[in-house]
């Protein structure tokens, strides 16, 4: 006899659910979130963690644990073992998004070739066949032959290749595809995404399995599923970039064995991906002298300094308010830049359309770009270019003062080494510098000041 089957509703942020629809989730408060599933009236029940040789977790005394130390497996691309924190760490549970096409199968199937030269390592593929692959894989550099492709989108099915193959990476493109038969309801779904996701979490920690996870991502860029799914895994990974520029970037969100916000930078050619190991060039070589409305900023990301050109264009307005629009960087802090700049240094802004963005494609996030924008709005405004040897660093206060930034070493240190011949610092870390660099430093305390000094002769 069939089991008896019901309907509830899903919260995809959350995970609530609800034996009705409802506008507005009860639990997170978000709006528009719950989405129709399909259950079992009975469920069975989970047992204890159960390793691929067939023994069990169970309770220790805290002095009967074993450490042992994990050696990261390290590939030979070094800006992905930078995001990762040094390398893969074996057991680990690794999700990556990104938006359609911008590359995410070719860098994992990039990095699962170079693991191969580690260990033993599975590559699932729900979208492509084993010849797709195939065709891809003939671009990139060659593997050992412990590298096996499966596609497949059962997962009990991927179970048993994993119980026979005993892998050491594990890579499944992409959990929106794969489907546990146990669960009435079709790939892709909340249900779907959760239990998949608690079963590959089992046996990457009961095994010491790296697993790398493809997920797809939203319109509004987050990655598709229940919220609780980036809670699940140890490390959250955005590539990131437009697929009409070459350009990409890899970047950490959350980051159980290294730090957050790391980035990693790589360019799309017909072989693949490749390092950029000097990222602040690439971001410069373009740069225009003496163009108007031009800033260059050393912006952190992560423990690496990178110089970012800072780009503003201001042109009266044809209509009776200002348009304000922003690529790369935020809106809510550029609006408020531009109302210090009217109130603090005397910018009449309010009759201006702005257009803010960083070159590039680069997002930039930190307090420590204000400055930056600040002078680029100044200089597009007054018609005044910046000097090509200068760099602006520091934060704004709404009264107008400039703050004091973190790492102000590594920043000037930067610049000095990309030729820079004048930086512009808040006062306060003036006072704190541990280095000797060749290039001029300037103290500045407000944005004024920072204005006058800039454009003066």
């Amino acid at each position: 006899m069939a089991k008896k089957v019901k309907k509830i509703f899903l919260c995809t942020e959350c995970g609530y659910s609800s034996p009705k629809y409802l506008g507005r989730c009860p639990n997170c408060g978000a709006w528009s979130t719950m989405v129709e599933e399909v259950v079992r009236e009975e469920k069975e029940t989970r047992g204890a963690r159960v390793s691929l040789d067939g023994s069990r977790s169970k309770p220790l005394k805290l002095d009967e644990v074993e450490l042992r130390d994990y050696d990261r497996v390290k590939t030979k691309m070094d800006e992905f073992n930078r995001v990762l924190g040094g390398g893969v760490v074996p057991g680990s549970l690794v999700l990556l998004g990104g938006d359609p096409g911008i590359g995410k199968s070719t860098l994992l199937l990039q990095v699962s070739k170079q693991l191969s030269y580690n260990g033993r390592v599975l590559y699932v593929s729900g979208e492509e066949s084993a010849i797709q692959i195939k065709l891809r894989s003939d671009r990139l550099e060659d593997q050992e032959d412990d590298f096996y492709l499966y596609s497949e989108t059962n997962i009990q099915d991927v179970k048993m290749e994993m119980e026979r193959l005993k892998p050491d990476f594990v890579i499944i493109d992409s959990i929106q595809t794969m489907l546990l038969p146990d669960i009435d309801s079709i790939p892709g779904t909340v249900s779907q995404i959760r239990s998949i996701t608690a079963e590959l979490l089992m046996l990457a920690k009961t095994n010491e399995i790296a697993i790398f996870i493809v997920g797809h991502v939203t319109k509004e860029g987050n990655i598709a599923g229940p919220r609780m799914l980036e809670h699940m895994v140890d490390t959250v990974l955005y590539f990131e970039g437009e697929r009409s520029n070459s350009f990409r970037i890899l970047r950490a969100v959350k980051n159980r064995f290294g730090s957050t916000n790391e980035i990693g930078i790589f360019e799309m050619d017909s072989n693949g991906l490749m390092e950029v190991t000097n990222p602040s060039d690439v971001f410069l070589e373009e740069r225009m002298a003496d163009s108007h409305g031009s800033a260059v900023v050393c912006a952190m990301e992560g423990s690496r300094p990178i110089l970012v050109e800072v780009q503003a264009l201001m042109v009266p307005t044809l209509y009776g308010n200002a348009k304000r629009t922003t690529a790369g960087l935020d809106y809510n802090r550029s609006s408020l830049i531009l109302a210090v700049l009217e109130k603090r240094a005397s910018l009449m802004l309010q009759n201006h359309d702005a257009y803010l963005k960083s070159a590039g494609g680069v997002k930039l996030t930190e307090p420590a770009i204000d400055l930056a924008i600040a002078m680029a709005i100044a200089s597009s405004y007054d018609e005044k270019e910046t000097k090509p040897g200068d760099c602006f660093i520091g934060e704004i206060g709404l009264t107008g003062e400039i703050r004091r930034v973190p790492r102000i070493d590594q920043r000037i240190t930067e610049a000095s080494k990309l030729g820079f011949k004048r930086v512009f610092i808040p006062k306060n870390n003036a006072l704190k510098l541990k280095i000797e660099a060749d290039i001029e430093i300037i103290p500045i305390t407000t944005i004024a000041e920072a204005i006058q000094l800039a454009f003066a002769g």
